[in-house]
């Protein structure tokens, strides 16, 4: 089971401004938003860790020490071409939280929102080196990775949650689950990773992440593509 320790160099502005509601905003401080960019790279304390499994497509069924059959919905058909699963559990630690919860306390509660879009963007950051990670080992062994699909996503239950933290063993860097299946740290993300050995059938991307949109239920999330 690799444990890997992101690093969180650079956020991309314009997936803070994203994360925050200020993608049509021009006139924003940008002392600020730098401000949330610099303490969020600073304090964050990526992790992460993931396991590769077999995977059954014709009954949608992890092949784990316990199988995880998954629902028939985009994630059965997400991995419909795959013979391997990555699942991986993200983290940034909990420092970032509890500096936004001050600043809350404070009543600055410009830069406890801004900063903690920093760290949604951060984590995603971080789950993304470790996605170009597996997806390099992937292919030497002859696979081609799909991008990362979590639960609460695409109609897929968010009850599962603790069942993929489990898989990816994300208690090793000290993630857990609430009784309402909810991350903590909160700024933690988990996922499944379908590996398959042709890419020439695989739906676009682009198309899959429309169609988790238009199925989620969550209308005013500010991750919606539209």
């Amino acid at each position: 089971m690799p444990i890997y320790n992101p690093t969180i160099q650079r956020l991309d502005m314009s997936e803070l401004k994203r994360y925050s509601g200020l993608t049509k905003c021009t006139e924003f401080p940008q002392r600020l938003l730098d401000q949330a960019c610099t303490e969020a790279q600073i304090i964050s304390q990526p992790k992460a860790s993931w396991q590769i499994y077999d995977y059954d497509a014709s009954t949608s069924t992890i092949l784990s020490p316990d199988p995880l059959s998954l629902p028939p919905t985009v994630i059965s058909k997400h991995l419909a071409n795959s013979l391997k699963v990555a699942v991986i559990a993200v983290t940034i630690g909990d420092n970032l939280e509890e500096l936004v919860s001050e600043y809350f306390i404070k009543d600055e509660y410009t830069l406890g929102l801004l900063l903690d879009a920093a760290g949604t963007t951060a984590v995603e950051l971080a789950a993304d080196q470790a996605c170009e990670l597996i997806k390099q080992e992937a292919n030497k062994q002859g696979y081609t990775t799909l991008f990362r699909f979590s639960p609460g996503y695409g109609q897929w239950d968010i009850r599962v949650q603790p069942q993929i933290l489990a898989l990816a063993h994300g208690h090793e860097i000290n993630i857990t689950a609430t009784s309402t299946c909810m991350l903590l740290p909160r700024k933690s993300i988990t996922a499944v990773i379908g590996l398959t050995p042709t890419v020439s059938s695989l739906p676009d991307k682009e198309a899959v992440e429309r169609s988790k949109c238009e199925q989620c239920q969550q209308i005013n999330c500010l991750s919606r593509k539209d």
